[in-house]
């Protein structure tokens, strides 16, 4: 059975959001970088680091680069050392909940409500957090996409958050790995996962695509190493679609 398209961001939404991934792009998509720029209402601290420690345990463990981004964040919104240890009371929180509650949403959907501009420069920070070794694992997007429900914003600005990464950092670290062998190889190269249907695949596919395209590039004044680097990418992304649609034609 064919799952339901999530509904996008709201057309209110847009405009705001549209701006903060433009400034996320001029700050060389350093979040803390934008968080220094567009400030963050401090109501947001505390679900912003609860979160963020959520995320950092998704493969396991803690590992250094999510420690370092955290505590770049603090560094960012110029927390007092109480306003500190706080923070970090919240990223332990979070780094030992195994699973987000529904009642942990209602509050955040709330304050979403009341500003939402706050609640995106959290989706970015949040999305910023689940890639900070590079292109996230079905588990940290998962908890990346369950956090950001939890804020009360539609999953999908998930998907664009991570487009405008795939499309400026992503192709910058992509390594020239082999053909993908497997379908779970190709659609981690997709950025996609087996629980998502053929026409989800297919959009995220030409998203992806459409981000290597030589127009948007000669935009984004990217050197020849990393122009390189983002034709391999369009390979991959090619070779990943193609063993998706064999393996689903010959069920």
């Amino acid at each position: 059975m064919t799952k339901p398209s999530a509904p996008h961001i709201p057309a209110r939404l847009e405009s705001v959001f549209s701006d903060l991934l433009h400034e996320l792009s001029s700050c060389g998509h350093q979040a803390n970088t934008l968080m220094e720029r567009a400030k963050l209402p401090r109501r947001c601290r505390k679900p912003l680091f609860f979160f963020l420690g959520y995320i950092a345990k998704a493969d396991g463990r803690v590992m250094e680069p999510d420690i370092r981004y955290a505590e770049s964040l603090m560094k960012a919104l110029k927390l007092s050392p109480r306003q500190r240890k706080k923070a970090i009371e919240q990223f332990k929180k979070g780094k030992d909940s195994s699973e987000l509650k529904l009642y942990q949403g209602f509050w955040n959907r709330f304050l979403t409500l009341l500003s939402p501009d706050a609640a995106l420069k959290t989706a970015i920070c949040l999305c910023h957090g689940a890639q900070v070794s590079g292109q996230p694992g079905k588990t940290r997007r998962y908890r990346c996409e369950d956090a950001i429900d939890h804020l009360g914003l539609p999953v999908t600005v998930c998907d664009d958050i991570f487009e405008s990464y795939a499309s400026k950092v992503w192709i910058r670290t992509a390594s020239g790995t082999g053909k993908p062998t497997t379908y779970e190889q190709a659609c981690q190269i997709l950025g996609v996962t087996r629980r998502d249907s053929v026409e989800v695949i297919k959009r995220t596919y030409r998203k992806r695509v459409s981000a290597c395209h030589p127009d948007k590039l000669a935009q984004q004044n990217l050197t020849q190493s990393e122009l390189a680097l983002a034709k391999d990418q369009l390979l991959r992304y090619q070779q990943a679609w193609e063993l998706i649609k064999q393996r689903n034609h010959s069920r």
